[in-house]
């Protein structure tokens, strides 16, 4: 259960802790309620003796009580609280003892009282004070024995045991809660962690850098960011890589393609026609991987507004051949806005623009709108459309640049690519204008 959570983890070894803790402190406590109820009967006991060794006389060795304790306990048989003075002729007892002795002392102690716990009469486990006291200077000392059954104290140790147990099981209860409280609030900054890293996921210029995290997790941010420099660095060296074999395959590609106008020239037409197909299947092939670098920087977080942008592009169109013979129909808010950055959002626009234009009869129709929590993006258009699976092979094809002819493919597989590099989604489905159109959509949170 809490292999997967550290939450948990740490939630649960907190419970553990702290329960073990308070299981300790229950018998600690336990310990020394006992050993205080104990000294408040020793007390009591000295209290009760004081009577009975005031007037104590020894009468040829053998002790006299002159007046006894008044604790009626001390004349009940078995009642649990006994006094007894002896000496090597005689001994005097309570009446609580009735035929029985406390046990003999082996060497009582004569400056002060022994405790000690002994088996006495009755089957009764007693608490026993023992002293030597001399009565006369001349005179043999007494040995002094008070007796307390400790079954007595038994209830008040058993009902202190049940209250303290629970209040130390709502304590565990708090301190549980605490701990869940503490846990978050010292999970809360890596939580922070995982949004930014979503962040940096999305834009490779984020960093985690200055974000005011704690000592403890500078470490952390710090390696992170130096994972995104080097990421950022291994972009931008792919980038300006395949910039680069672009530039040195044009001058190639333009030897290649005069040698085909000079075979044309000279009748060859079907190898200038051959020439012609393979340059043009490498041009696209450089065009799309250019095009795929281009996006693989695209960052998220950044808006454009759509109105301005869909105007622009489609004056453009309707300056080309294809876009002079359709109309445009362009439903679009003036406060919308597309999650791209401006390049971005034509690079995307631009393709879905001139395929719908080249394919439409009359009519292409552009919408953006807000459905829920989702930006939605409409390009269609009233040509012959593409069946279902043709749809999915116009965006296999695009994927597959090599097999890409002039049509949806290039166009759409980039559209599809900057779309999803932004969290969107792109399908195709059947317009109601009776061609093809395209949908892309983006989350508006998250």
């Amino acid at each position: 259960m809490t292999r997967g959570s550290l939450r948990l983890r740490l939630i649960a070894g907190a419970g553990v802790a702290i329960a073990l803790a308070l299981v300790v402190a229950w018998f600690a406590m336990g310990w020394l309620f006992n050993g205080h109820v104990e000294r408040r009967v020793e007390d009591e006991l000295l209290v009760q003796v004081r009577p009975l060794l005031a007037d104590l006389q020894l009468a040829r060795g053998v002790p006299v009580a002159g007046s006894e304790p008044a604790d009626p306990r001390f004349a009940v048989p078995a009642g649990g609280l006994y006094w007894q003075v002896s000496t090597a002729k005689g001994a005097i007892r309570s009446v609580s003892l009735w035929d029985s002795r406390l046990p003999h002392p082996v060497a009582a102690p004569a400056g002060t009282w022994r405790v000690r716990r002994a088996d006495g009469p009755f089957g009764q486990r007693l608490l026993l004070m023992e002293r030597a006291i001399r009565l006369q200077p001349h005179e043999p000392a007494v040995i002094v024995q008070l007796g307390y059954d400790l079954a007595k104290l038994a209830p008040a140790q058993r009902e202190f045991g049940r209250e303290m147990a629970l209040f130390l099981a709502l304590l565990w209860t708090v301190l549980a809660l605490a701990a869940w409280a503490q846990v978050g609030l010292g999970l809360r900054p890596l939580r922070r962690v995982g949004h930014e890293v979503e962040r940096l996921r999305r834009d490779a210029s984020a960093r985690l850098g200055g974000g005011g995290y704690p000592r403890e997790l500078a470490p952390l941010t710090e390696s992170i960011d130096a994972l995104a420099d080097a990421r950022e660095a291994d972009l931008v060296r792919a980038r300006r890589r395949a910039a680069d074999l672009a530039h040195g395959l044009k001058t190639p590609l333009a030897a290649l393609a005069v040698q085909s106008a000079r075979a044309r020239e000279s009748g060859e037409v079907l190898i200038a026609d051959g020439l012609d197909s393979s340059i043009a299947a490498v041009r696209a092939a450089i065009d799309g991987e250019l095009a795929r670098t281009r996006i693989s920087l695209v960052p998220e977080g950044r808006s454009t507004a759509a109105l301005p942008l869909i105007e622009r592009l489609i004056t453009v169109i309707e300056q080309t051949e294809a876009g002079e013979r359709v109309a445009f129909s362009l439903a679009c808010a003036n406060d919308a806005t597309l999650p791209l950055a401006g390049d971005d959002a034509a690079e995307l626009l631009g393709p879905l623009l001139e395929n719908a234009a080249r394919h439409a009869r009359r009519l292409v129709h552009v919408a953006v709108d807000t459905i829920g929590e989702q930006r939605l993006l409409i390009v269609g258009d009233d040509g012959s459309g593409l069946d279902t699976a043709q749809r999915d092979e116009a965006i296999l094809r695009g994927a597959r640049l090599d097999s890409a002819d002039e049509g949806h493919g290039l166009g759409l597989a980039i559209a599809r690519e900057l779309a999803e590099a932004t969290r969107g989604k792109l399908t195709l489905l059947r317009s109601p204008l009776g061609g093809l159109e395209v949908r892309v959509r983006w989350p508006l949170s998250g």
